[in-house]
This record gives C-alpha cells, sequence and structure tokens, in this order.
C-alpha cells in the first residue's frame, strides 16, 4: 500500500471526543465513527498551506469548491450535479434538521429505517415531528425492507418525509438501485419527500456498489452527503445539500440560514477540495484496509465467540454485532465491556430501542493493532457467557 494505515497516531489528550470524553486512559475507542487514520497527505499539505496566511476571517467559498463536488460525483459515481443545487453548511446532521424543518410541519412523520442513526431521531423531534419507524428485517447475516410496511407507513396521511440513510449506519446495507427505485416509486405514489443521507457514500466495500438516490429520482428528493467521515475530517465541519428542485432548495437555504449554519471555516473548504481532487487513492486503500479489519473481525468472532453473528458490512466501517446469544442487554454488554474489559463501544439501543436491542456497534476504522487489542478485551468479557462448551482464549 501505498499509505500506511498500520501506523498508530497517539490521539488522547488530544481533546478528541472519542479518546478523551472518558477519562481512563487504558480504555480503547471503538465507538464514535471517526477514524484513527492520519489525514490523506494532499489534504495535511493543503491545509498546512493556508496555515502559512496568518489571517482566518470569514470565508467566501470559491467556484473550484462547486467544481471539485460536481467532478467528485461525475468521476466516481455518474451522478452529474449542477452548481446551482448545491448549498454548503457546517455539517450533515443540522442539514438533516434543517431539510425536515423547510419540509414538515409539526405533528407530522418522519419515517425512517430503525435500527437507525442516533441524531435522526433528535433531529426528527426537536422540530416538532413525529419518528415514524419502518424496522428493517434480518435475514441471514443481512437485513432487508420490509416493503409492505413501508408502503403503508408512507400511505399515512401525516407521513410527509423519508429519511434514508444510504450506506445505512448502523446495519450496513449498501441499497442497491432496484430497492432504491422501488422505494422512490413509493414515496412518490403518496406524495413522501426523500432526505438521503449519504455521508458514508465512499465506504464501499470489494464487490459492493454505490448508487446516490438522484440516479433513481432527483426530482423527489434532497441529498445530503460530506467528505467528513470518507477521508477522517469531521472536525472541519464541511458539508453539502444537493437539491435540483429550485423551491425545495429556497426552503432549506431559508432555514440553513434561520439556523446559522450558513457559514463554513477555511479550512474546511480548502479540505474538501483536496479530498475530491486529490485523494481518490487514498480512500480506496483505506477501504481495503477497512475490509481486513472486518475479516479480521469475523475470523476473531469465529475462531473466540462463535456465538456472535457479525453482519455482513457492505458499507460503512461500523461493525453490527449480533449478541443476542447472551443474556446481556446491549447496555448491559457495553457498561461491562468498558468498567471490566476497558474497552468502549456503542449500545445497539442508541440506534432503536427494539430494533437495536441485543446488537453492539464496533468502529473498525483504526490501525488493526489496536482493534486487535479491543477485540481481545471484548472476547475476555463476553467470553464469560458463552457456557460451558467453549473456553475463551485469547490469541497473542
Amino acid at each position: 500500500m501505498k499509505y500506511d494505515f498500520d501506523k498508530v497516531v497517539p490521539r488522547r489528550g488530544t481533546n478528541s471526543y472519542k479518546w478523551d470524553l472518558v477519562k481512563q486512559e487504558d480504555v480503547i475507542p471503538l465507538w464514535v465513527a471517526d477514524m484513527d487514520f492520519a489525514v490523506a497527505p494532499p489534504i495535511q499539505e493543503a491545509l498546512r498551506k493556508r496555515m502559512e496566511h496568518p489571517v482566518f476571517g470569514y470565508t467566501l467559498v470559491p467556484d473550484s469548491y462547486y467544481e471539485a463536488v460536481i467532478n467528485w460525483f461525475c468521476r466516481r459515481h455518474n451522478w452529474h450535479i449542477e452548481k446551482d443545487w448545491i448549498l454548503y453548511t457546517s455539517g450533515v446532521v443540522p442539514a438533516v434538521s434543517c431539510a425536515i424543518k423547510a419540509f414538515t410541519l409539526p405533528g407530522e412523520k418522519v419515517l425512517l429505517q430503525t435500527p437507525a442513526y442516533n441524531c435522526f431521531f433528535s433531529s426528527i423531534r426537536n422540530q416538532g415531528c413525529e419518528v415514524l419507524e419502518n424496522e428493517l428485517v434480518r435475514e441471514g447475516d443481512t437485513y432487508r425492507i420490509d416493503f409492505d410496511d413501508f408502503e403503508r407507513k408512507c400511505a399515512d396521511e401525516k407521513t410527509t418525509v423519508f429519511l434514508l440513510c444510504n450506506p445505512h449506519n448502523p446495519c450496513g446495507r449498501v441499497w442497491i438501485k432496484e430497492e432504491l427505485q422501488r422505494m422512490a416509486d413509493i414515496c412518490r405514489k403518496h406524495h413522501v419527500k426523500v432526505i438521503s443521507d449519504e455521508i458514508h457514500c465512499e465506504i464501499i466495500m470489494p464487490g459492493c456498489h454505490f448508487t446516490p438516490f438522484a440516479l433513481v429520482d432527483e426530482d423527489n428528493g434532497v441529498t445530503l452527503n460530506s467528505p467528513s467521515k470518507n477521508f477522517n475530517i469531521a472536525g472541519l465541519q464541511i458539508a453539502n445539500v444537493i437539491c435540483k428542485n429550485d423551491e425545495w432548495r429556497r426552503r432549506i437555504d431559508r432555514v440553513i440560514n434561520i439556523y446559522e449554519v450558513c457559514d463554513v471555516n477555511p479550512f474546511g473548504v480548502i479540505a474538501l477540495q483536496a479530498a475530491y481532487n486529490e485523494c481518490g487513492d487514498w480512500i480506496d486503500e483505506m477501504n481495503q484496509y477497512v475490509w481486513g479489519n472486518y475479516q479480521y473481525l469475523k475470523r476473531f468472532v469465529l475462531d473466540e465467540l462463535p456465538q456472535i453473528q457479525v453482519i455482513r458490512m457492505e458499507g460503512t466501517y461500523l461493525a453490527w454485532l449480533d449478541i443476542m446469544c447472551y443474556e446481556l442487554s446491549s447496555d448491559e454488554a457495553t457498561q461491562q465491556l468498558l468498567h471490566e474489559g476497558r474497552v468502549f463501544v456503542s449500545s445497539g439501543t442508541l440506534y432503536g430501542r427494539k430494533a437495536g436491542e441485543g446488537y453492539l456497534r464496533l468502529n473498525l476504522a483504526c490501525p488493526r493493532e489496536t482493534l486487535k487489542q479491543g477485540l481481545v478485551r471484548l472476547g475476555r468479557v463476553l467470553g464469560q457467557y458463552a457456557g460451558d462448551d467453549h473456553e475463551y482464549g485469547c490469541p497473542m
């Protein structure tokens, strides 16, 4: 590999939310979705060059910013975006809230597919709307959509928005074109607008293919994306809303300004351009490395914790583990792992009290040695509940 993803970059003591939220220095964090990999060198160099100018005032977003977005999505995803469709903002979560506010009235329902990214629930409720769940159906080591339930929920006259997540966090699905088309057709039939969160769209595992929702219906959808998760620059706070519909875009733009998330910082603007213009090879290698981590996780679980099922990960770097074999709730397992095992993972119930119960989410975007250490600790704790027929032994 051209890039060294095995290199451990010390992050503790850098005010890292991932590493410094828990004060105990012996805890290994495999929870919140940011990477422990060094940012791609072209991004580092672009930021270093900008730092040489000693003034960091308000930022005018240049044409080159829009060109970087347009060229990247055309080149990588065959999606032809026009400059006027793009609204920049400070993050995808603020963009979710702004789009919901623009498209709904208090008391209306927003449909999502659970288990679902935890911030979706608060974004919906903070706009005075009701969460409506289309619970995904477990089928072997993956999930499928219950389309009958999906249509029933869309047919509810109070349902005005469907909040799609593709690739799906936390269950790891990358929806295929036929699934997207069927969801798009149902939403259009029942006059339900689609907000598509595609923040993990570049983190796609071998054998899988990402299709932007706009390629199946760009007229009844709004896309939210960002280089933040894909290139490990979440702290630079930059994201885009892409919307072809002029009236919808005006409404979203107004809410972005009302909520005052219309200003972005100079480093986010610079980093996005470097990422999209120069870092395609970095994202490709990073995906291969994360795939290797996923394969390591599967082998570890098969050898040491065979009662656990690892859900197929088609996209994102977030593994979804089924621990229903144990007499432990997700919250209990998470607490025991933190306090006894000194490894910090996410409880499945963050992503739905019902749909997430019995699951844990693990962040695999870290050097393999960090993952190995975390898994040894996870095995020591959960191995206590494996039963007499399996004695846990930690690999060296």
